[in-house]
C-alpha cells in the first residue's frame, strides 16, 4: 500500500472517503512518523485526544454523516495559535504552562470542519525571529539540510509539512513569516487577503485579548496547491459559534495559462536576488512563455524603498500594543533624546515605536494610497511574480545574509514578501526549483484582493508545466 503521509492532503482526504483507511490508521501512520523525525518541528501533543477525535470522525463517516472539507485529516497548528486543552507557547518561557479554554477563531473553523488537531509546531518566541530556535523547545532543522534554517517564524509549520509529519498546517504571517520558511522548506504557502481569515486566539497578543494585529494573517500550508484550496474553504467557512451571516465565495480563474496577464518583477536594486534565484525567476518566464503565456517585466506598482519604509513603520506601531508602560516610558524618554539628524536603525525604530497618534493616522492613509497603486496595476494584469527571498535557506542561526558576495541587510530575507505584508494583499509563496546544493527555491505570486483561488490556479498549472513534484 502506497505510504499515504508521503501524499499530499487532497490524496488523503480521498482516501478516507473511500474507506481505504480509517482516521484513526492515518492518525497513527502520522505519529509514527513524528516519532521517527528528528528535526523537531511538533514540540506538543496530545495523542489521547487526537486518537478521539479521529474515532469520532471514523463513527460520524460509517454513519454517513461526514461533515467538512477536511473531516478526519490530522493537521498541525503552530504553537502561536490558542488551542482548547493543548499547551499553547508561543514559544515564550512565559507560557510555558500555558494551556487554553478555547480555540483561535481560525482553529475552530479547522476543526467544524473536520480536522484532527494531532499537535503543535515550533516557533521562535512570541514569533519575533526568522531563525525557529526558542529556550523552551531548541531549534527546528530543515529537512533538506540540517545546517540550515527553516526560517521564522512559521519555521515549524514548513518543516513538518516538508518532512511529511503532517499533511497541512495552520501558520501565520505578519512579516513574510509564513512565506520565507515555506521557501526555504519548498512548501506551498499562502497569506490570504488580510482579514479574511480572524486573528483572533495568536499570540503574541496576550491570551485573552479580542483584538490583533492589523497586519498579522493566519493562512496554511501544504504540498500541493488543492491541498491549499481546501483549507482556504475550512478558514473562511465560520464556526456556528462565531453567529456570522456571511458566507465567502471567492472568485475563481476561467482563462487558460495563455490568456493569463502574467506581470514579473524579477529584480530590484534595493532587494537583490543571487544568480541561482535569478536563474529560477528565467526558468520559470520560459516555461511561461512556451505554454502561450504573456509575460510582461515590470519595475513594480510601487517603489521598494518607499513601500519597505512604510511597512517598517507600521510594523514597529502595531507591535507596540502589548508593550507594558514601563518600557513605553523608557522608549518615549529615548526618543526624546534623539538628535534631528540621527538616522540611525535604533532612532528610526525608536521613531516609529512611539509616533503619534496623527502620525500613525498619515502613514495609513499613504497605505491607503499605496493600496490605489495596486489596484490600479492589477486592472491590467492578472499576477504579479516575484522572488520569494533574494536567496534559498541560509545557515541556521546566521545573523548575517550575502547576496552574490556582498552582505546586505540581514531582515532582506523577507523584502520581497514584505511588499504586500501591510497592504494585505494575497501573496502565495510555489516551490520551482533547487540549488545546486538541493536547496528549495520558490517564487511569490501576488494577485488583487480575494485572488486566492486565482493565484493557486496559476500555482497547480506552473506545478505542472516545471513538474515541481510533490
Amino acid at each position: 500500500m502506497t505510504d499515504l503521509t508521503r501524499q499530499p492532503a487532497h490524496v488523503q482526504l480521498r482516501a478516507l472517503e473511500r474507506r481505504e483507511i480509517s482516521s484513526r490508521e492515518l492518525l497513527d501512520l502520522h505519529l509514527d512518523r513524528i516519532d521517527a523525525s528528528t528535526i523537531n518541528a511538533v514540540i506538543t501533543r496530545d495523542d489521547d485526544a487526537a486518537r478521539q477525535a479521529a474515532h469520532t470522525s471514523d463513527e460520524r463517516r460509517a454513519r454517513g454523516e461526514a461533515s467538512g472539507v477536511l473531516d478526519g485529516l490530522p493537521l498541525t497548528i503552530k504553537d502561536s495559535f490558542e488551542t482548547a486543552g493543548l499547551r499553547t507557547t508561543s514559544g515564550a518561557k512565559e507560557l510555558a504552562d500555558h494551556i487554553p479554554d478555547q480555540d483561535a477563531d481560525a482553529v475552530a473553523r479547522l476543526r467544524c470542519q473536520g480536522a484532527v488537531i494531532m499537535g503543535k509546531t515550533n516557533t521562535p518566541a512570541y514569533c519575533q525571529d526568522l531563525h525557529t530556535d526558542n529556550a523552551l523547545f531548541g531549534p527546528t532543522l530543515n529537512p533538506h539540510d540540517p545546517a540550515r534554517t527553516v526560517g521564522g517564524s512559521s519555521g515549524g509549520p514548513a518543516a513538518a509539512v516538508a518532512a511529511h509529519l503532517t499533511p497541512a498546517d495552520l501558520g501565520s504571517d505578519l512579516a513574510g513569516s509564513l512565506r520565507l520558511p515555506a521557501h526555504y522548506c519548498g512548501v506551498y504557502g499562502l497569506r490570504p487577503t488580510h482579514g479574511l481569515v480572524p486573528a483572533r486566539g495568536h499570540v503574541p497578543r496576550p491570551p485573552g485579548w479580542l483584538t490583533s494585529s492589523d497586519m498579522v494573517t493566519p493562512g496554511p500550508l501544504a504540498r500541493h496547491p488543492r491541498d491549499l484550496d481546501l483549507l482556504l474553504t475550512a478558514l473562511t467557512t465560520p464556526a456556528p459559534a462565531e453567529g456570522s451571516p456571511w458566507r465567502v465565495d471567492l472568485p475563481t480563474v476561467s482563462k487558460g495559462i495563455d490568456a493569463l496577464r502574467i506581470a514579473m518583477w524579477a529584480e530590484d536594486p534595493n532587494c537583490p536576488v543571487d544568480h541561482e534565484t535569478a536563474q529560477a525567476l528565467i526558468t520559470l518566464q520560459k516555461a511561461l512563455i512556451a505554454a502561450g503565456a504573456l509575460v510582461r517585466h515590470t519595475p513594480g506598482p510601487v517603489g521598494f524603498v518607499d513601500s519597505t519604509r512604510l511597512f517598517e513603520q507600521l510594523l514597529h506601531a502595531t507591535a507596540t500594543a502589548t508593550t507594558n508602560d514601563e518600557t513605553a516610558d523608557a522608549e518615549l524618554a529615548a526618543a526624546r533624546q534623539l538628535q534631528d539628524q540621527d538616522s540611525s536603525p535604533r532612532a528610526i525604530w525608536l521613531r516609529h515605536r512611539t509616533q503619534t497618534h496623527r502620525s500613525w493616522l498619515r502613514a495609513n492613509e499613504e497605505r491607503a494610497r499605496l493600496r490605489s497603486d495596486w489596484q490600479r496595476f492589477f486592472a491590467e494584469h492578472d499576477v504579479l511574480v516575484t522572488p520569494a527571498a533574494p536567496t534559498a535557506a541560509i545557515p541556521a542561526g546566521s545573523r548575517t545574509l550575502a547576496v552574490g558576495g556582498q552582505e546586505q541587510n540581514f531582515f532582506d530575507q523577507t523584502g520581497w514578501a514584505n511588499l504586500t505584508s501591510h497592504i494585505g494583499l494575497p501573496s502565495l509563496v510555489v516551490p520551482v526549483s533547487s540549488t545546486a546544493q538541493g536547496l528549495p527555491i520558490g517564487i511569490q505570486i501576488i494577485g488583487r484582493p480575494y485572488s486566492e483561488r486565482v493565484l493557486l490556479s496559476v500555482a497547480e498549472r506552473l506545478t505542472s508545466l516545471l513538474c515541481v513534484s510533490e
